[in-house]
């Protein structure tokens, strides 16, 4: 029995000072639209019981975080470091969150002009704007076991947007085949710049795929 009321009570203090950080974090994030983060800082926290799922829903302790606004005001803080991890920083604290693929989760393709004069913009789940061009690469990993492509656009810094099914599918649809490097590549232009999908003939792009 005091086991189970020692490991209530830690369990209890986790949460409590897990709750107390993100106060202190949503206190200290400042009113600029995008604020320069990677220009700060801070001392490391340590982590938070935050997470992003692979299709863009932020989860705080367990639960899905319902408040669109809430989720933008953190991923306006949102920082990728030189160690591979994900961190909420402010001016005076870094925070450590899990993310499982890309933290952003690109929903919607808007697609003006033609052939080398083409532009694709697109608005990120958390209404981002961004148009695919030398700063915002469009790039396509593909999963060596399975074949799945899985797309992603640069939104800023290394803050990428996993581009889900249906976009993809326009991607795929608006793409042509250009010579590259002695290869046959298939691929979108935008801004004047091509970005290859993949081999011209060796694309597979099936029913289920790209995950997200």
């Amino acid at each position: 029995m005091r086991e189970r009321k020692t490991s209530k009570s830690v369990a209890t203090a986790d949460e409590s000072r897990g709750t107390d950080a993100l106060n202190r974090l949503l206190a200290d994030i400042p009113n600029d639209a995008v604020p320069p983060v990677h220009k700060w800082n801070p001392d490391f926290c340590g982590d938070i019981d935050m997470r992003i799922g692979r299709d863009g829903t932020w989860y705080y302790m367990g639960t899905p975080i319902g408040r669109k606004r809430l989720v933008r005001l953190f991923s306006r803080v949102l920082r990728h470091d030189d160690d591979g991890r994900y961190y909420l920083v402010t001016p005076v604290e870094k925070l450590g969150i899990r993310v499982d693929d890309a933290p952003f989760l690109a929903v919607e393709l808007v697609v003006t002009g033609e052939s080398r004069n083409q532009v694709l913009t697109f608005r990120t789940n958390v209404d981002d704007i961004v148009t695919a061009d030398d700063e915002h690469p469009i790039r396509v990993e593909i999963d060596p076991a399975t074949g799945e492509p899985s797309p992603y656009i640069r939104v800023r810094d290394r803050l990428e947007a996993l581009i889900n099914r249906p976009v993809f599918y326009q991607l795929v649809e608006l793409g042509v085949v250009e010579r590259r490097a002695g290869s046959d590549l298939y691929g979108v232009w935008s801004k004047e710049m091509f970005f290859a999908i993949g081999p011209a003939d060796g694309l597979d792009v099936r029913e289920d795929e790209p995950s997200g």
